[in-house]
């Protein structure tokens, strides 16, 4: 029982870090290609879909509060990972932070749970990308079939069955070749994608800003119901325990 919760001294962590061999990680990013990193996984899916949810379905106008309250709770946890990062500046995440101060045990739970927090993100915007992807392919008149854009778990109104996500897998599949390909170069990709995703949102707010209705915004906080709170903004916060 005792082993289960035997941890790893920091000299040995740093000694694994520093080997030469084959399973060493080669250091490529720096602090712009970190930090573009986490705008990315912050400007991204989340935002662009789970923002209009939120508002339509539980927070009303208020949602600029529950982004707020999100963004003060992740940057605790934000600052929590640096000061990780500052005492461990070893690869690994949490996983390598709870072996050195809670065992093996734990970091065993603990990186298979971020096996699966990264699983599940990785599906979510997948399956947005998807929805995009056919929503702007109507614009010319094509539409993938139901059967071929949506799981087996999923059946349309019109009694119709989904088979497959057929565009989710094509870009799962590429950007994965993509990591496959290199550190740099999907870091570059990441960083041409975050500049033109900063610039649509900026593009968005500019130009929506002179059609803002005032009445819109009251009440500013809706009536309260069972599943008022808008879940999902934490999620929208990701990029920052990634940085």
């Amino acid at each position: 029982m005792a082993k289960l919760f035997a941890t790893k001294p920091l000299s040995v962590l740093m000694a694994d870090a520093q080997e030469t061999g084959g399973h060493s990680l080669k250091r490529t990013l720096g602090p712009v290609n970190l930090v573009a990193l986490g705008i990315g996984a912050i400007i991204g899916a989340g935002l662009f879909v789970r923002t209009a949810a939120a508002i339509a379905d539980r927070a009303g106008p208020s949602v600029v509060l529950a982004f707020m309250v999100a963004g003060i709770g992740c940057t605790f946890a934000g600052l929590c990972y640096a000061e990780f990062a500052s005492m461990i500046p070893v690869a690994g995440s949490a996983y390598t932070y709870s072996y050195a101060t809670m065992g093996e045990l734990i970091a065993w739970i603990i990186g298979w749970d971020l096996v699966l927090e990264y699983a599940v993100g990785a599906a979510t915007v997948a399956i947005a990308w998807s929805e995009y992807a056919n929503r702007v392919l109507d614009w010319f008149g094509w539409r993938i079939p139901y059967a071929w854009s949506h799981s087996p778990f999923e059946t349309a109104a019109n009694g119709a069955h989904g088979m497959m996500n057929t565009p989710a897998v094509f870009i799962l599949l590429l950007l994965t070749g993509l990591l496959i390909r290199g550190t740099r170069e999907s870091a570059f990709v990441n960083g041409f994608i975050v500049v033109l995703k900063v610039s649509i949102v900026l593009l968005v707010i500019g130009i929506g800003w002179g059609f803002m209705n005032p009445a819109n915004h009251t009440p500013l906080i809706p009536a309260p119901t069972t599943y008022t709170t808008p879940q999902g903004i934490v999620h929208h916060y990701g990029g920052i325990m990634g940085i």
